[in-house]
């Protein structure tokens, strides 16, 4: 095995450790991870992607319905929009992607780069919603706000489009929305999360079983790892205080999304 690819399969593991730990977050890192240490073009790497991140949750959120810590309610409130618009993007909108996307006066966007481009920019978007994140603190002397589900529905629509899309979990964005309009302590916006982003992922992933060139075997090892990762996680959120830990790995983030939209650019000009 060559050193990149033990370097993908140790990636894997950390991407599992922040699901793990924050509920989220840590499938941001598999795309980039198959696409540049794997060799793996970006259309597939979004499928590969979507069931990696989808076992992985799954997984972790086994223990945390074991301990009665995930809301039911919430997560259909927010599940059952979010795999409509999850199916929709992978079995519509990213078929129907022209390739090349854009042609203009010699210059050619091609449809894989532009979903780097735009994965990219999810990075981006996450980074700083890591970075600025911080634990709601309720006002005890206000008056209990009921969960505003409608609006908790419309946000589970758009975070399907993006996972459908990008291959991402939408992890970042689904944990502030169970705090703010579920109103769900931390701990438990964090655990239902988890089985969120596992109905979201394995929807996503059922639009592209039709593919005959998917490599279950790879598929499998990648996630056996990633799972190992989010059990550790899970083992360790008990001791690692979740906010200073997400924006440590929002810079990481932030580094990352940069090097994609570096790597594409450079790789652009050398085909001019």
């Amino acid at each position: 095995m060559q050193l990149q690819e033990l370097t993908g399969y140790g990636a894997a593991i950390v991407a599992g450790l922040v699901i793990g730990l924050a509920g989220g977050g840590g499938s941001i890192l598999t795309v980039p991870i198959f696409v540049y240490l794997f060799r793996i073009e970006p259309v597939m790497a979004t499928t590969y992607s979507l069931f990696v991140v989808g076992t992985t949750s799954l997984v972790g959120s086994v223990s945390h319905i074991l301990r009665r810590e995930v809301d039911f309610r919430s997560t259909a409130t927010f599940a059952v929009p979010s795999f409509v618009s999850v199916f929709i993007a992978r079995w519509f909108l990213v078929p129907a992607i022209p390739d090349p996307l854009l042609e203009l006066d010699g210059f050619v966007l091609a449809k894989q780069d532009a979903i780097l481009y735009f994965f990219a920019f999810v990075m981006l978007f996450a980074a700083r919603g890591m970075i600025r994140s911080s634990e709601p603190k309720a006002d005890k002397s206000a008056p209990a706000e009921p969960p505003r589900y409608g609006l908790l529905a419309l946000d589970g629509l758009a975070v399907g489009l993006l996972t459908g899309t990008s291959g991402a979990g939408g992890g970042f964005l689904i944990v502030p929305m169970l705090v703010l309009l579920a109103k769900l302590p931390m701990h438990r916006a964090v655990a239902t999360s988890m089985l969120i982003i596992a109905v979201n992922s394995f929807v996503g992933f059922l639009g592209d079983l039709h593919r005959n060139d998917l490599n279950w075997r790879f598929l499998l090892e990648f996630t056996l790892f990633s799972t190992g990762g989010i059990l550790i996680g899970i083992y360790l959120a008990q001791f690692v205080a979740p906010m200073p830990l997400k924006r440590g790995f929002g810079w990481f983030v932030l580094v990352v999304a940069g090097y994609i939209i570096v790597q594409e650019i450079l790789t652009s000009r050398s085909m001019l």
